[in-house]
Parts: structure tokens; sequence; C-alpha cells
């Protein structure tokens, strides 16, 4: 009877010791191991956008979306995720710039390739580490741009070509569609709007074109206008970039 009792202790004490393993798991080991690729993964392009234009609903909320997008392409949940895009000085709040926010480097792509070791070689126009090939989005895959069926190469930044936050400019009219005006920011009112007659600063993410900037994947040019259709109609869909602070 005392032999059938201990062994019974015995399993209990067991079990308890496995049931408190598992709730003094990780956030990280509950999600499962990463792919490689994505457990080194600190830069990405989103695949996708919010799909309101400009309106990301704050830097907030394009930092959840950076968020969402990496951890269902298996970015652990330990990684701080922050969108690459500059914020003007408004209602009391101060001027942010992009490149303050996404920590020291260095960065990767979602195949484990270095893109930049630190901030100044990021912003160095002659980084040829940043290309088509390798602007990846958080899947893996090449964003499609020049030379491609559909061009989608804008990403949006708000952002100079140095990271900081780009002053007032206007894009250039087309044949029919009237001139823009002078936008208070490039920032789509801090990312809250897809106000038509406001602009933004997108670079290109092949760092391809015909404009003077076509290289620059921060400043390439302003878009027309801050809604869903002014961003495709420059060449866009409204992504922007993401990058893991640790």
């Amino acid at each position: 009877m005392n032999r059938i009792f201990g062994s019974a202790a015995i399993g209990a004490l067991v079990l308890a010791a496995a049931c408190a393993a598992t709730g003094s798991m990780t956030d990280d080991q509950e999600q499962g191991a990463a792919p490689e690729g994505a457990a080194r993964m600190s830069f990405f392009v989103t695949s996708v956008s919010p799909g309101k234009g400009g309106d990301y609903g704050g830097l907030a909320g394009a930092d959840a979306h950076c968020t969402q997008l990496a951890q269902a392409a298996g970015s652990p949940r330990s990684k701080t995720w922050r969108a690459y895009l500059s914020a003007a000085a408004m209602n009391g709040q101060p001027q942010v710039n992009a490149r303050d926010r996404i920590g020291k480097g260095p960065w990767y792509n979602a195949k484990g390739v270095e893109i930049a070791a630190n901030i100044d070689e990021l912003h160095n126009p002659d980084n040829a580490k940043m290309a088509k090939e390798t602007n990846l989005t958080e899947k893996g895959d090449v964003n499609p741009g020049r030379g491609d069926p559909v061009n989608i190469h804008d990403g949006v930044t708000g952002s100079d070509i140095n990271g900081r936050l780009a002053p007032p400019e206007v894009a250039a009219g087309r044949e029919g569609a009237p001139q823009l005006p002078m936008p208070p920011n490039m920032t789509c009112n801090n990312w809250t709007s897809s106000d038509p007659q406001l602009s933004t600063m997108v670079g290109h993410i092949d760092r391809q074109g015909f404009v003077p900037n076509a290289k620059s994947w921060t400043t390439a040019h302003p878009s027309r206008g801050c809604s869903q259709p002014g961003l495709v109609s420059t060449g866009g869909a409204g992504q922007f970039y993401c990058f893991a602070t640790n």
C-alpha cells in the first residue's frame, strides 16, 4: 500500500513540475522555434499596407503593424519593432526623426543578410547592401519594382536622406491633374490622415527610377496626396520600412 502511495505521490510531483515549467515558458517558447531567417530578421518592407493611405493610426499604429507582420512571419515576440517614419512637431508633441526610432544596428533582412551595420552605413547613399534583391518583405519576398509587371516601389518615410523629418515639398503635377498645395508637413499629419490634399515623402525600395533622387530608399520624391489612390499614383501602395530595435 505504501509503495503504491509513494508511486502516486512521485507521479503527482512530476506532473506538478511539468505544469510549473510550462507556466514559466517565455512568449518566444510558446510561439515555437522561429525559422532561422525570421529569428535573425531585424529589417523588412511591409508586404501589405494598412490600406488607408497615410493614415496608419499614428506612429503607434504603424509600429503595431510592423509587429503584427513580423510575428506572423515567425519573428520572436521579444523583439521590439518600429516603423521607419518621422513625425512633425504638432499638438504639443516634439519632432521625431525616423533614424532615432530604430536602434543602432546591425540590421538583417528575412534571409539573414545584413543590410547595414549601423546608422551611418544605413544612411550612406553608397550603401550597396540595400538593393531590390535585399530590401525584402517580412516573408522574404522581393518587393515588386521597376521592370516588374506591377511597380509598387515607393516606401513611405516622411524623411530626408539622413532619416530626419523631410521639409514640406509638393509633387510635380501630371497632365490634367491640378497642382497640390504646399502641405503643412510631410507626414500626413503624423500618420493620421488620408487627405488627398496633403503629401508625404517616399523613398524607392528598389533604389531605381528616373527622378533625380531615384536611388534613395528614404527620399526619392513626394507623393501626390495622402490618400490610398494618391500613394498608388506615384508608384506605391502605402508600404513602409520596419526595423527591430533589439
